[in-house]
């Protein structure tokens, strides 16, 4: 059991629902979301600001399209997505307006939270509809996007929205009670794992990435998505989606997985945004005195470097590594790599001579650093 009130803890939430709630044997499950939207009533009325996270589209396109192949082409998939988002909101609108609640879409590609002005813009819009007592209900736009530059699931998706708005709380709906200690679809002795402090190499290896027939993520992605929420202090609740008010059974029952973050600053919104960017374009390996530099809260300079990996270009989001290869923090590179391949591990006073030009002393400045150890 855990020690976690929704009611008591968090008053903004993203709640993601996969396909797999939400189709049922190829038909939408309204009587599921009838249900389901009696849990966000209870909420609101809690005064909580609620946004929806829904997958389904290119399930119920391809229904609709009499597509039976679970592999087509990414034109097709694209196909399937617009005339299924059509279903899947008509859906959501008709369910809510019988409970006498208005809803919104909101289709985001990878770079409307990738790309901070559009971050900022997407904020903005699913704040205004908030305080319009509208529900958000938000999708990946599967029209236009592709498998270079997408999320790829809904789970990465709604940590991001979480990110963008500065949730206190991500719940993710799963067809299992929460993380377990291995699949217990396969293991009877499996145990419900109730809290996870710290998301870590052993933790992800406790996940799977098998999916069923509807979604496209898994354990795997559902872990990813609490990581992502852990850098802005969002915590992050796996729990049974696929019975009668999930949300209210939490609440009574206390049965689920607890990702609890470390709270930090949420004032910060652009380090928020730094620290949960999934568009990483490479990394740098540093030393330990660079690494307590770092703590200490200085910029990065290239004399720490210690190794670059990946091709990228000056104003990319790189990821940092301490010496034994450990993620510690990201940040904005005034660098191509091409460049720091030539001048790590020399002092700043070098960097001309070794250029042939004038550059910036620092890798990265401070300013636009997030690190995530003490």
């Amino acid at each position: 059991m855990i020690k976690y009130s929704i009611l008591n803890s968090a008053d903004s939430i993203v709640i993601k629902i996969g396909s797999s709630l939400l189709i049922n044997e190829n038909k939408f499950n309204s009587r599921w979301l009838s249900h389901f939207i009696d849990d966000i009533i209870f909420l609101i009325k809690k005064k909580k600001k609620i946004v929806i996270v829904a997958s389904g589209a290119v399930s119920l396109g391809k229904k609709y399209l009499n597509i039976n192949q679970k592999t087509i082409s990414i034109e097709m998939k694209q196909a399937c997505a617009a005339c299924g988002q059509v279903i899947l909101m008509k859906n959501f609108m008709r369910s809510f307006e019988k409970k006498k609640k208005k809803v919104a879409q909101i289709l985001l590609t990878f770079s409307d939270t990738e790309d901070r002005r559009k971050s900022l813009n997407s904020r903005e819009t699913i704040k205004s509809l908030i305080e319009s007592n509208i529900i958000p209900i938000i999708n990946e736009n599967d029209t236009v996007a592709t498998d270079e530059l997408k999320f790829g699931d809904n789970d990465r998706l709604a940590a991001r929205v979480a990110q963008v708005i500065n949730a206190d709380l991500l719940i993710l709906l799963s067809d299992v009670n929460g993380l377990y200690n291995k699949n217990p679809k396969l293991y009877k002795d499996a145990t419900l794992i109730n809290k996870v402090p710290e998301i870590n190499s052993k933790i992800f290896k406790m996940s799977t990435s098998e999916t069923n027939d509807y979604g496209s993520g898994g354990m795997f992605t559902k872990i990813q998505a609490a990581e992502i929420a852990f850098t802005f202090g969002c915590d992050t609740v796996i729990m049974k989606g696929n019975l009668q008010n999930p949300i209210l059974n939490f609440e009574k029952k206390k049965k689920g997985t607890l990702f609890k973050a470390q709270k930090k600053n949420k004032k910060d919104n652009f380090k928020n945004w730094l620290g949960g960017s999934i568009n990483i374009s490479g990394s740098v390996k540093i030393d330990d005195g660079a690494t307590q530099a770092l703590k200490n809260g200085a910029s990065l300079l290239p004399s720490g470097v210690k190794k670059i990996t990946g091709k990228f270009v000056k104003g990319d989001i790189i990821e940092i590594l301490n010496d034994k290869g450990k993620k510690i923090g990201r940040g904005i590179s005034y660098y191509d790599s091409s460049e720091l391949n030539l001048i790590k591990g020399k002092k700043s006073i070098y960097i001309k001579d070794t250029l042939g030009y004038e550059g910036r002393e620092e890798i990265i400045h401070r300013d636009y650093l997030f690190l995530n150890i003490k």
